[in-house]
């Protein structure tokens, strides 16, 4: 028996202990007792900072309304159990933008395609949007699992990812490991579920190379952000080939599939001017760092060409109402705002607009949706 598996169940018992103490005296005890898997981690958490409350009793208002205000704080993963958390925390389950950036190309392709398929119907459609968005859930985990145990001696050098469970040492490879098989299978889980089956798992585990080696992009290459594109934009084949069982129709794929990846060329390269510094001292490529002070009207391009393949791709599937080519211009001129607003320098003010994209990919759904049935309305009106 090591010492961790006697000091660290008793230091759990009196770091609750603790607590509770301090609670009655008023302070605001800022401890995470799910992170002491180890005597290594016990001094990071072990903080205490005292509350301008400190000489009230524990009953007054003061000090209820503090601690109301902190439980009604609480993330999605802080109301998880204590050991569940650090898993949590590396699929990033308390950021969920990522999975809709992930999930929004697969449901562009499901609906377009549907549009020229006979067989389609909005039951059908509805479960596969449901398949595809645990899907995007289980494999937007298996990513970040991924480029967390490629980049953990990286990531305890940059500021913004240095607490991630695996480099603050809260989870070892063994663990993720176990984790990211889980994630696998509920990724193939879905993809067995889905029609035209054997087709549609040959389409998407093809995307596992570019799921496994995008980590390793940023110490070879300058373009990152294009891999990563191209990984997250190949949901528009799986929801393609879901409908119709083959990739046939390359006139609307490409130019959907092409949208898909220079769209997160911007968001990514707009993500990446956040790590910028840290990236320049430990020879990390991106993006951001190569296009530099050109970053702005390179952007301005990559967002006209998703404009584009959009329109190109709307065209070639046969929606011809103006509603679909205002949305995606809708799109695109949410972009432009990102842009425009970004402020290179500042990481809250490109937080922000990274999250935003969730409403881009969201505006250019709705207006496949509204395109797709406007289009079939007037086909049966004329």
């Amino acid at each position: 028996m090591t010492a961790d598996h006697f000091f660290v169940p008793l230091l759990r018992r009196v770091v609750v202990r603790q607590l509770l103490q301090h609670r009655t005296l008023g302070c605001n005890l800022t401890l995470r007792v799910g992170q002491l898997t180890s005597t290594k981690t016990v001094k990071r958490y072990w903080q205490i900072q005292p509350s301008p409350h400190l000489f009230f009793s524990s009953g007054s208002d003061s000090n209820r309304h503090q601690h109301d205000s902190l439980d009604n704080k609480k993330s999605i993963v802080d109301r998880l159990p204590l050991r569940a958390q650090p898993y949590a925390r590396l699929i990033r389950m308390d950021k969920p933008v990522g999975t809709m950036l992930l999930l929004w190309p697969c449901c562009w392709s499901t609906v377009m395609a549907a549009a020229s398929s006979s067989n389609s119907n909005p039951e059908q459609i509805v479960k596969l949007l449901g398949l595809f968005t645990a899907g995007a859930f289980a494999m937007r985990g298996a990513g970040c699992i991924i480029n967390d145990m490629w980049d953990v001696n990286y990531d305890k050098h940059v500021e913004r990812t240095k607490t991630r469970p695996l480099a603050s040492d809260e989870l070892n490879m063994t663990q993720a490991s176990l984790f990211l098989g889980c994630n696998l299978l509920a990724g193939l889980s879905v993809l067995v579920s889905l029609p035209h089956t054997h087709y549609c798992i040959q389409v998407g585990l093809s995307s596992m190379p570019l799921v496994i080696g995008y980590p390793l992009m940023k110490r070879y290459t300058n373009w990152p952000q294009l891999v990563l594109g191209m990984a997250f934009s190949w949901g528009t084949l799986v929801g393609w080939a879901a409908i119709h069982g083959n990739l046939n129709n390359l006139e609307a794929i490409i130019p959907l599939y092409c949208s898909g990846v220079t769209w997160s060329i911007v968001y990514d390269t707009i993500y990446a001017h956040q790590d910028k510094k840290d990236d320049a001292k430990l020879g990390l490529k991106s993006t951001a760092l190569y296009f530099g002070d050109y970053t702005k009207p390179i952007l301005h391009g990559f967002a006209a060409m998703s404009l584009f393949g959009w329109s190109l791709a709307g065209y070639y599937a046969g929606i011809g109402i103006p509603i679909y080519y205002a949305g995606c211009t809708l799109a695109w001129s949410h972009l432009t705002w990102q842009i425009v607003t970004a402020d290179l320098n500042d990481s809250s003010n490109l937080a922000k607009r990274f999250k935003s994209n969730q409403y881009v990919g969201g505006i250019v759904f709705a207006s496949i949706v509204a395109g797709t049935i406007g289009t079939s309305t007037a086909g049966v009106c004329l």
